[in-house]
């Protein structure tokens, strides 16, 4: 793949909000396409969450093909209940892009604020202010998910062909290879 033209989806799972933002690389320069969010409040069903977010996350590989996706991975918590739906909703968005065949590449949240803001500890809203910045947005949307969705997109274009990135799956079976004590056989 030609790394200077290719378009990047960036996901912010939640089961909340789930941010997404899309990048379109261009002889090596980067391209705002959209960047929005996924409400899930209003069903009170998680399962029925899971299901919205591998859909739009679906939908969004099928209306825009990605080239790659950048993935916010979960940060470790005290809640328990709460990392645990957060990896479900990162889960489910990760296998809709191995369904499709996308490649996957998760990045902690301190090394996708360190990629955009040069700070690993930055806000919310820092990150959005330098997107804000980066790509001449008019006005941020009043949630901060979507601006987290454009940053793990933008935080992949700036890391791909470093060696030092997280873990990249290009499908099922790589990710099997890759974690093997996930897997159970049967």
């Amino acid at each position: 793949m030609n790394l200077e033209d290719q378009i990047i989806l960036g996901v912010d799972p939640g089961t909340t909000i789930m941010g997404f933002g899309l990048i379109k690389v261009e002889k090596g320069q980067m391209k705002l396409i959209q960047m929005h969010e996924l409400q899930l409040k209003k069903y009170d069903n998680h399962y029925l969450k899971l299901q919205q977010i591998f859909e739009r996350t679906l939908g969004l590989i099928e209306e825009y093909n990605p080239d790659q996706i950048a993935i916010e991975a979960p940060f470790f918590g005290k809640n328990v209940q709460s990392m645990l739906k957060l990896g479900r909703a990162q889960g489910v968005a990760m296998a809709a892009g191995l369904y499709r065949e996308v490649p996957i590449t998760e990045y902690s949240p301190k090394k996708i604020k360190m990629a955009i803001t040069g700070n690993g500890n930055a806000s919310k809203e820092q990150v959005a202010k330098m997107l804000q910045s980066l790509f001449k947005i008019k006005e941020l949307p009043k949630n901060l998910d979507a601006t987290d969705g454009l940053a793990a997109a933008v935080c992949h274009f700036f890391n791909q062909g470093r060696p030092e990135k997280t873990n990249t799956y290009t499908g099922w079976q790589a990710y099997i290879n890759q974690n093997p004590k996930k897997v159970k056989s049967g």
